[in-house]
C-alpha cells in the first residue's frame, strides 16, 4: 500500500495537521483559513487531507477529506449529497460520429431533462427500479420524519441532470474510442435532506455546552448516539444510493439516444460510477472513522475513478494507488479558481467560444461560470497527485450537455 510524501504539511497551530497535495496549484487564503477551522475541531483527525482541486466551499473546503471520530458535520457533506461521476466505454470510434454533433446534442437534451427540469410523466420502469433497489422501502422511513419529501418528485427526477456544474459528455480516449461520461447527484431531494439536517445541526448549537470554540456555525455537528445522528446517517445513505441510481438511469437514457442516431455498438467492460460528495464509515490505521469526502474521490489501490476537467479540457480515468496519507483519496476535478459571479464578470463570450471551439456545447452567456478559465489547470492538478493515482485513460470532450 502506497504512502507517498508529495504532500505539503499545511500546519495550523493548535489544530490537527493538514496534509495538502497542492504543489504547483493555487490555494486561496480563504480556503486555507477554512481548512484551519476544520482541523481545529477536537473530533476531527488524525489529520485533514487536501486535494489539488481545493477551493473555498460552504461548511467545508471543496477538495478536502475530513475524518471524524464519533461526530458528523452535515454542512461538510453539503446539499448535493452523493454527487459524482459515471463513465462507460463503448465500441464506437471517432469515425462513427457525425461531423456535426449538434443534432446528437439536441437529442440528448430532449431525452434527459436538464437544469431544474424533471420528467413530465414518470418514465416506465422507474417505480420498479426504486422498489428493486430497496430505495422505495427505505424512503418510507425517511418520509415519516421529513414531511416535505415527495415520492412523485423523486420518481420524476430519477434520470435527470440538474444544473450548475453537472454535465453529460461524449469523449474520445487516446485510441479514439467513444466514452459517455456524466456528472450528477441526488437532485432536489438530496438538497432537501442536506438543508434540513444542516438547519437542525445549527439549532442544536444553542443547546450544546461545547468546551471548545466553534469558529463557523456551518461546522455544526451531530454526535454519535444522538437521535439526529442516526436520522442523518440513514437519510444521507439513502440520498447517496439515490444519486448512484440517478446516474445509472441517466446513462441508460443517454445510451438510448445514441442508439437511435449512431451505428450499432456495445458497451465495453470499463465502466465507473463513483461519488465525490459523501460520507461513509471506513477503517484507516486500524481505527473506525467517519470519512467525509467533499469534492474528493475514493482511490483505494486498484480502484477506478474519474477526474473530469472543465468544458473543453481533458478528463481522466484513473486507478487509485491506495495512498494512506490521503485516506485513499484523490481530487474530483480541476477545481474552481473563480467564483461563479467573478467568472461571469471576467470571462467574455468570445473567450468562452474560443476555449470550447472544438466541443459541441452551449456557447451562450448562461455557461460563462463553467468556462475553462473559471477552473484550475487540470494538468497542474494531475501533476500534484501522482502518488495518489495513475492515469488509465486520457479523454477529450467532443460534446457537452450542461444543465
Amino acid at each position: 500500500m502506497s504512502s507517498g510524501t508529495s504532500y505539503q504539511l499545511l500546519h495550523a497551530e493548535g489544530a490537527k495537521p493538514i496534509k495538502g497535495w497542492v504543489d504547483g496549484v493555487p490555494l486561496e487564503a480563504q480556503a486555507h483559513a477554512q481548512l484551519r477551522n476544520i482541523a481545529a475541531l477536537p473530533f476531527v483527525g488524525p489529520w485533514v487531507a487536501v486535494m489539488p482541486d481545493v477551493h473555498l466551499g460552504k461548511g467545508a473546503t471543496v477538495g478536502s477529506v475530513v475524518p471524524t471520530r464519533g461526530a458528523i458535520i452535515p454542512a461538510a457533506v453539503g446539499v448535493d449529497i452523493g454527487c459524482g461521476m459515471a463513465a462507460v466505454r463503448t465500441t464506437l470510434r471517432a469515425a462513427d460520429l457525425p461531423d456535426n454533433l449538434a443534432h446528437l446534442r439536441s437529442s440528448i437534451e430532449r431525452g434527459v431533462p436538464v437544469g431544474n427540469g424533471e420528467h413530465r410523466r414518470i418514465p416506465d420502469g422507474i417505480g420498479t427500479r426504486l422498489v428493486q433497489s430497496g430505495l422505495a422501502q427505505r424512503l418510507e422511513l425517511i418520509k415519516a420524519k421529513h414531511r416535505k419529501i415527495r415520492t412523485d418528485k423523486i420518481e420524476r427526477q430519477l434520470g435527470t441532470l440538474g444544473g450548475g456544474n453537472h454535465f453529460i459528455e461524449l469523449c474520445l480516449d487516446e485510441e479514439e474510442r467513444v466514452w459517455v461520461m456524466l456528472h450528477s447527484g441526488s437532485r432536489g431531494t438530496g438538497n432537501l435532506i442536506g438543508t434540513y439536517f444542516i438547519e437542525r445541526a445549527r439549532e442544536q448549537l444553542a443547546h450544546r455546552v461545547l468546551g471548545f470554540h466553534l469558529p463557523d456555525r456551518d461546522l455544526a455537528f451531530f454526535m454519535e448516539g444522538e437521535p439526529l445522528f442516526d436520522d442523518y446517517v440513514e437519510a444521507v445513505s439513502w440520498a447517496q444510493d439515490y444519486a448512484r441510481h440517478n446516474r445509472e438511469a441517466m446513462m441508460a437514457r443517454v445510451l438510448n439516444e445514441l442508439r437511435h442516431r449512431l451505428p450499432k455498438f456495445q458497451l465495453d467492460k470499463q465502466a465507473v460510477n463513483c461519488h465525490h460528495n459523501y460520507v461513509q464509515r471506513e477503517t484507516h490505521f486500524g481505527e473506525s472513522l467517519l470519512v467525509t469526502r467533499k469534492g474528493a474521490v475514493s482511490a483505494r489501490a486498484g480502484e477506478l475513478g474519474i477526474i473530469p476537467g472543465s468544458m473543453g479540457s481533458k478528463s481522466y480515468i484513473v486507478r487509485g494507488k491506495g495512498n494512506a496519507d490521503s485516506f485513499h483519496s484523490c481530487s474530483h476535478g480541476a477545481g474552481r479558481v473563480m467564483s461563479r459571479g467573478m467568472a461571469k464578470q471576467s470571462i467574455t463570450l468570445a473567450q468562452h467560444r474560443e476555449a470550447t471551439a472544438h466541443v459541441e456545447c452551449r456557447k451562450d452567456s448562461g455557461v460563462l461560470d463553467e468556462s475553462p478559465a473559471a477552473y484550475k489547470s487540470i494538468d497542474a492538478v494531475m501533476a500534484a497527485q501522482v502518488d495518489l493515482v495513475e492515469v488509465v485513460h486520457t479523454l477529450r470532450q467532443v460534446l457537452c450537455v450542461k444543465g
